[in-house]
């Protein structure tokens, strides 16, 4: 609805400027001058809904209020322009830069605190009002084309995040996989250490009965012996 707004406004400079050269000219300016009631007419009752709008988003909290009072700065500069622009049409003083600096602002960037007080560069003090609007219409399209080239980047790098994303899934399998299997192998270590202490205490007990044998044998065989 802002920009919509900010479009309606832009027309209204473009449609005072048309009338102003139609009266300089001795032109029939009547059609003009309803247009431009009328235009004047629905850029305040836009102006009315964006206050409204942004005060219930404000009281209800859907968005923060750093946000708010950047909104509230974008609507207080559609109400200073509402009152340029009703001054143009009436023709008490405003002067005519004011309607050329508007023409251009449509073509700025829109991070500006007041996109409608932008002083005309010396390019654009030159052109004419068809001039201005080509001009204007350039803008736009650089604009547009600096908005595709940095979608096409963005799609870029979405398509790269996905591919990371899907490698790191690969990787985590990979790495639960080895996991698993170190523990397996681990387990498994464990069993055979405790057969083999198993087997070297038996081997010993054996070794100590077969000692024992062995002595009583030999005392057997003393006992017997005959002694001279």
């Amino acid at each position: 609805m802002y920009d919509s707004t900010c479009y309606i406004a832009q027309e209204i400079a473009e449609k005072i400027q048309e009338r102003n050269r139609c009266q300089r000219n001795g032109e029939n300016s009547t059609k003009l001058n309803v247009t431009i009631r009328s235009l004047l007419q629905n850029l305040k009752e836009k102006i009315d809904q964006l206050k409204d709008l942004l005060l219930r988003s404000i009281s209800t909290r859907q968005i923060t209020q750093l946000e708010g009072d950047r909104r509230q700065n974008l609507v207080d500069d559609l109400l200073t322009r509402q009152r340029q622009l009703q001054a143009s049409y009436k023709n008490d003083g405003t002067e005519p830069d004011v309607i050329r600096s508007s023409l251009m602002a449509g073509g700025m960037t829109r991070g500006v605190i007041n996109p409608w007080l932008l002083e005309e560069t010396e390019e654009t003090s030159r052109l004419g009002f068809d001039e201005l609007k080509q001009h204007q219409q350039r803008i736009i399209q650089e604009q547009d084309a600096g908005l595709d080239a940095l979608a096409s980047v963005l799609s870029r790098q979405k398509q790269m995040g996905q591919e990371i994303g899907n490698e790191l899934e690969e990787q985590n399998e990979i790495i639960d996989d080895l996991t698993n299997l170190v523990a397996n192998t681990d387990d498994k270590l464990r069993s055979q250490t405790r057969r083999v202490k198993m087997v070297d205490k038996k081997s010993t007990s054996c070794g100590m009965l077969v000692v024992i044998v062995l002595l009583l044998i030999a005392i057997a065989v003393v006992a017997v012996w005959p002694t001279h």
